[in-house]
């Protein structure tokens, strides 16, 4: 019971006394519930996911539509090759956060292949977050909002992985250790390109990795980066669900798809450095 959570429970401080006075008071594990020094608890849902935030997430949260749609997607491979390309970059890491996680899938992938590594995942999305509460044994699952605020101690980590996801740069750089490895996903121009055009999803910037680039330049050094693309013949089904499983399912598409369509994902991976005080 619990066996991911009791893992990762010293990373963990409590949301409360964050929210009231910005500390960082630690939590501690008793049975199926985390308490504070200040008397304040919270319970571990039956799913086995922790609800950190004060209220239910907003309307852009991921649905149980969309989440079922991306497991779907998600183990039929179409991201394979992306998660050895992130395990790769980690390969040195111990304690692994991913913010915006999803169900998991990424983050279990890693641990996979990161024999002795422990993980946390972190989303908005209560749908996903009970996912990925059991995706790994060494992994476990909190619903959290990344511009709010991570409820992670200060350095806790030494990689964070970000894949499609919202960035927060000041608090990434303040739950990573010194050293710590930042690895975000971003779509290139073409990824998807073909169901874009037959669906109407939802365009790509152009310039989308220089501005995350940008974003984050306060913060973080950008140290390497690694192009990911492969090509997959969907069926309509599939194919569906890959419109399904991120931000196109909350805007209108055209979904009639009657054959296979050959689909290129293409993606690049950035490795970052967290920046030092000079």
């Amino acid at each position: 019971m619990n066996g991911g959570l009791a893992q990762v429970a010293d990373w963990l401080i409590c949301p409360v006394c964050r929210r009231q006075h910005g500390g960082e008071e630690p939590l501690r594990l008793t049975g199926r519930t985390l308490r504070c020094s200040s008397g304040h608890s919270l319970d571990v849902a039956r799913q086995g996911h922790l609800t950190m935030i004060p209220a239910p997430p907003g309307v852009n949260a991921d649905t149980p539509e969309m989440v079922a749609s991306r497991t779907r997607a998600l183990e039929a491979g179409i991201f394979d090759p992306l998660d050895r390309v992130i395990a790769r970059g980690l390969a040195g890491s111990r304690r692994i956060l991913e913010a915006g996680a999803g169900t998991g899938h990424h983050l279990a992938r890693v641990l996979d292949a990161v024999g002795d590594a422990h993980g946390l995942a972190s989303d908005i999305s209560v749908a996903a977050i009970r996912r990925a509460a059991k995706a790994h044994p060494r992994m476990a699952a909190i619903v959290a909002d990344t511009w709010q605020g991570l409820p992670v101690r200060s350095g806790a980590v030494d990689a964070l992985m970000c894949v499609f996801a919202p960035r927060n740069g000041g608090e990434f750089h303040r739950v990573l250790a010194p050293g710590g490895l930042l690895s975000v996903v971003t779509p290139m121009p073409h990824h998807l390109a073909a169901l874009r055009e037959a669906t109407g999803m939802i365009g790509i910037q152009p310039d989308k990795r220089e501005q995350m680039i940008r974003s984050l330049a306060d913060s973080f050094d950008p140290c390497a980066v690694e192009t990911v693309q492969h090509t997959m013949t969907l069926s309509p089904e599939l194919a569906a669900d890959v419109v399904q499983m991120g931000p196109s399912a909350h805007h209108t598409t055209h979904l009639d798809l009657t054959g296979p369509i050959e689909v290129t994902f293409a993606v690049e991976v950035t490795t970052f450095t967290r920046r030092e005080p000079s």
